[in-house]
């Protein structure tokens, strides 16, 4: 009985479902670049904040949140990139892959530095996915 108990219970463990995370698992239609945009930026003012603060402690927390927020901006615009534009859009953005591709790398870059210039280059190509996004938006 006592294995029987054990092999229930280990069977519950591994069929329990895991949770799944994402924009929107409809798709729900609701995409703009706005929200990679307010990570970006959150992610700059750290880095200047970093930069006037002399605090161990607070720079650490500083380094900990602005690489949660990069995190953030890579995500949003890989939703964008993966969800929302299609093969069509290639026509009005011929760039489009290779913009996307700079953009989330950029959003990587800003992890591994506190380097403000990185972080306006980011701001600079989420410009220009807001303008693709705008030339494609219906």
């Amino acid at each position: 009985m006592r294995l029987l108990s054990r092999l229930l219970s280990a069977a519950d463990r591994i069929s329990a479902p895991l949770p799944a995370h994402a924009h929107c698992d409809l798709p729900c239609g609701v995409y703009d670049p706005a929200q990679a945009r307010i990570e970006a930026q959150s992610v700059k003012a750290i880095m200047e904040r970093y930069q006037q603060n002399q605090d161990p402690d607070y720079r650490t927390r500083c380094i900990v949140i602005k690489e949660q927020r990069a995190d953030l901006v890579k995500h949003h615009l890989w939703v964008l990139w993966t969800d929302y534009f299609k093969p069509e859009h290639l026509e009005k953005v011929p760039n489009l892959h290779d913009l996307m591709w700079r953009a989330t790398k950029a959003a990587g870059q800003s992890k591994g530095t506190m380097d403000v210039s990185v972080a306006d280059r980011l701001l600079g190509l989420i410009d220009e996915v807001d303008a693709a996004f705008k030339a494609t938006k219906s």
